[in-house]
């Protein structure tokens, strides 16, 4: 993996986790939801650029986006 991705990418995370704390503190009606889906994207950042699953099968790509997807739909549900 090259550097500069890899700087991106950490920079990505740091950023989307300084977000997240302050959708956290706001008065914003919906804050649950949002914390859900910076987490969402932060989970596929980790899990496509460090875990490397950008190289693999289609099949494991559909099956970790889809159980992400079932996991924030239930959590927002309940």
């Amino acid at each position: 993996m090259k550097k500069k991705a890899f700087l991106t990418v950490l920079i990505i995370l740091v950023i989307l986790t300084v977000l997240s704390a302050f959708v956290s503190n706001s008065g914003i009606a919906n804050s649950t939801q949002y914390i859900m889906l910076l987490s969402a994207l932060k989970f596929l950042a980790v899990a496509f650029y460090f875990m490397e699953l950008r190289h693999a099968n289609a099949f494991w790509k559909v099956l970790l986006i889809g159980c992400l997807t079932i996991f924030i739909s239930l959590v927002l549900i309940i």
